[in-house]
């Protein structure tokens, strides 16, 4: 009988044991609670084994990296943060005042690149000057209509935001990271016009591309995003990756400490998952890089990236970027150019105007005029004036006959002796309000350009009299006026200004330059 009573202690005994055993060699299992980047859902496997060898479960509460980036900066009960990248948070962070960056260890790294039907990148590649492919070129392609893609939105998604900024700071070519006077209203409306896809977050992107894989050929993304879709087995035909030589953002995953008294269990979770033997297990199963030089990358992974652009270092950059996406990426909008053909423009001057419109028409290979071009769906009124309006157009950008007609309209080689530069924007009101009733929705912006002084036809005190008795709807309407050669840059401000635009120099700058500051801007 006491051989009996023996077995059953030493039973439990042994259950207890591998109990133990299965939780990591502890009985007390740590909990983190940690705001995550929705992308890491596929970390999930790999937290199990953390759990199992250390004893420290790890719960990710997901949000889009924006998103989670403004929760924390106002203020946040998780323990820790992982997030995608927390460049945008330091910004917030910057911004509020509260103290900067926690604690922090990046753990692996991917690039936002450019992935593409294959048919597709070899029509953008004939029509750019490299074969290695350029943000640039993929803009010129997007206006051209040769490409239409996906891209996570950039006010949720990190995805979305770097690309956002990628694309601006390649566009800005000043090699450094954009400043405010960097982010204007027409780098970006050519590329962003061939977006047809969109989603809140990465996840969500590749499912609708997915379902919807005659809506899109490309998809601007996370490579370990689009390598795992390719490896899924889900599309038609897989993506080739394009790294844009003019520049690519590299998100880096940091785990960021948010109380300090968790500090013993994330050192425990940083040293787990900066292991050489885990960074393998990374890699191989999310397709990220990782962070540890003497871990071997996968051969998918040994593309270099090239040019790695800087992120900005001021939140009113990132604003100035999200409201300019968010008023003219997607909804072609009419510009109505307002021109002066009075004598004063004959000679070098009409040949200026008439070479700004051919670099805009696609003429200008640089990598700035492939971002600036007219792009696919853009719609204008062309306007020339002398003593009144002489004559008008409305061209739709559809292909390259609309660029010929432009062309045409501009050789005009009548001029007039006197200028009315008041009538003729008022003249520009009047076609703006019957746009405007025929669709509320549209945008519209008028450019005014002029070498000279008002000498005809009503002053300036009678526009602007007129302009303030206008109803909401065509009041909404911006005038952005172009100062060339002897033109008077007190009333020309004051207009813009009065109707809520501004005023460019050409003078001080170059036409071509003024042309593309203010061609649909909001």
């Amino acid at each position: 009988m006491r051989a009996r009573r023996s077995r059953r202690p030493l039973a439990l005994l042994m259950a207890c044991a591998l109990l133990v055993l299965d939780t990591g060699c502890t009985s007390d299992v740590t909990t983190l609670r940690v705001l995550a980047s929705s992308e890491l859902t596929n970390m999930r496997p790999l937290l199990d084994e953390l759990r199992r060898d250390t004893g420290i479960e790890v719960e990710l509460d997901y949000r889009g990296t924006v998103d989670a980036s403004a929760m924390l900066a106002k203020g946040d009960d998780h323990d820790l943060a992982w997030l995608s990248d927390d460049r945008y948070l330091q910004l917030k962070l910057q911004e509020s005042g509260r103290p900067l960056r926690p604690l922090s260890r990046e753990i692996m790294m991917s690039p936002v690149v450019f992935g593409v039907r294959r048919q597709t990148a070899d029509r953008l590649r004939r029509d750019a000057p490299d074969p290695n492919l350029s943000w640039a070129d993929i803009a010129d392609g997007a206006a051209k209509g040769l490409v239409h893609f996906g891209m996570a939105d950039p006010w949720h998604a990190s995805s979305g935001l770097a690309a956002l900024v990628g694309v601006a700071t390649a566009a800005a070519r000043t090699g450094g990271a954009l400043r405010p006077q960097d982010v204007t209203c027409d780098r970006l409306r050519g590329l962003f016009s061939g977006q047809t896809l969109t989603a809140p977050s990465s996840d969500k992107l590749i499912e609708a591309f997915v379902a919807n894989q005659g809506r899109a050929d490309a998809l601007i993304g996370y490579e370990s995003t689009l390598l795992s879709l390719n490896a899924s087995g889900r599309l038609r035909e897989p993506l080739e990756i394009v790294y844009p030589e003019d520049g690519i953002v590299m998100s880096e995953y940091p785990l960021l400490l948010l109380d300090p008294a968790r500090r013993a269990a994330y050192d425990k979770v940083v040293a787990w998952l900066t292991r050489p033997d885990t960074q393998r297990k990374i890699m191989q199963r999310t397709l990220r890089r990782p962070v540890l030089p003497t871990v071997p990358r996968a051969p998918q992974l040994r593309n270099e990236i090239g040019n790695a652009l800087y992120f900005p270092d001021q939140s009113q950059v990132i604003d100035r970027l999200l409201a300019n996406y968010t008023s003219n990426a997607h909804q072609p909008g009419q510009v109505i150019f307002v021109l002066d053909y009075s004598g004063s423009m004959k000679g070098a001057r009409i040949k200026a105007l008439r070479a700004t419109f051919e670099g805009l028409g696609g003429g200008d290979d640089s990598s700035l005029g492939r971002f600036v071009r007219f792009y696919q769906g853009e719609r204008f009124t062309l306007m020339r004036f002398g003593e009144s309006v002489h004559a008008e157009r409305n061209i739709t950008i559809s292909g390259k006959n609309d660029a010929e007609a432009i062309r045409s309209f501009l050789a005009a080689d009548r001029f007039h002796q006197d200028t009315a530069v008041w009538s003729a924007l008022d003249h520009a009101y009047q076609r703006a309000a019957e746009l405007r009733r025929a669709d509320p929705k549209r945008q519209v912006t008028i450019v005014l350009m002029t070498d000279g002084q008002n000498n005809s036809g009503m002053p300036l005190a009678d526009f602007l009299r007129r302009y303030n008795a206008l109803p909401v709807e065509s009041k909404s309407v911006h005038t952005y006026t172009i100062r060339f050669g002897e033109a008077d840059p007190a009333e020309l401000n004051a207009a813009a200004k009065a109707t809520g635009g501004r005023m460019i120099d050409a003078n001080a700058s170059s036409l071509d330059l003024a042309f593309e500051q203010t061609r649909g801007c909001r």
